[in-house]
């Protein structure tokens, strides 16, 4: 077999479900950072959404798997851990497939400021992100946990459809 080019890798990489929300592909999440070649070797450069994240492991062994299909033998997956992962690199279509899902995606330009963009909203008054329901597009929603079905999501609840829901925290 003829190494596969770049981007036909990517085309193959946007196949990969995250393993905690399948409805997204990695590519789509935006670990997948870099996709090159070394001589012989295929060479994929992933960053997880955070070092902790017990996911990683299973989207490494997917990512190998899913070239392995396509007749990769050479291959080196790497760990890129700088710069930090960052949920502005979440897809706009993972956004939506996110929302029909039914998690709340990140709101956007939340995470560039990090920590800095919620102390201002604290100190503003705010003592909650206005995180959209996914559900019915209510934007009066109240944090019920800090922590969701996975580590990188916060437990809400919409006051007016009253069902609860995942937001993907922004990091």
């Amino acid at each position: 077999m003829t190494s596969p080019t770049t981007e036909e890798v990517w085309d193959w990489l946007s196949e990969v479900p995250d393993p905690e929300i399948p409805v997204i592909s990695v590519t789509e999440l935006g670990i997948v950072r870099e996709v090159r070649r070394e001589g012989d070797t295929l060479v994929v450069a992933v960053t997880p959404t955070y070092s902790g994240c017990p996911a990683t492991a299973v989207i490494d062994l997917e990512i190998e798997a899913k070239l392995r299909e396509k007749g990769v033998t050479d291959l080196r997956l790497e760990r890129r851990l700088s710069p930090p992962w960052t949920t502005d690199w979440i897809a706009s279509e993972a956004r939506d497939k996110l929302r029909r899902y039914g998690i709340a995606p990140p709101v956007e330009g939340t995470a560039s400021g990090g920590l800095m963009a919620a102390r201002a909203a604290r100190l503003a008054g705010s003592s909650n992100l206005s995180v959209a329901c996914p559900r019915c597009g209510s934007a009066r929603t109240e944090k019920v946990s800090q922590y969701g079905s996975t580590p990188c999501k916060a437990a809400y609840r919409c006051t007016d459809c009253l069902e609860p829901f995942d937001y993907f925290k922004c990091i």
